[in-house]
């Protein structure tokens, strides 16, 4: 019972972990510097919330969810 409730919280946490690396390495963060006077930040004019969408993060929700469900289980 209480290698469920540890392998549990190690796939959501997991989960979790896979969800935060899928949105901090996808893509740039940053612009090259332009050449107009303008400053570049570190955040890319045409990012948008793609990336806290379902298709990206699918596998992530899966494994958290199945260990929501084994961290439930043994009080059912």
């Amino acid at each position: 019972m209480l290698t469920t409730k540890l392998v549990g919280a190690l796939f959501v946490v997991c989960g979790l972990l896979y969800m935060a690396g899928i949105a901090v390495y996808r893509g740039q963060m940053s612009e090259p510097h332009s050449s107009n006077g303008e400053s570049a930040g570190l955040e890319p004019r045409h990012r948008g919330l793609r990336f806290l969408g379902l298709k990206a993060n699918w596998p992530g929700l899966v494994v958290a969810a199945v260990g929501a469900v084994m961290l439930l289980l043994p009080s059912a």
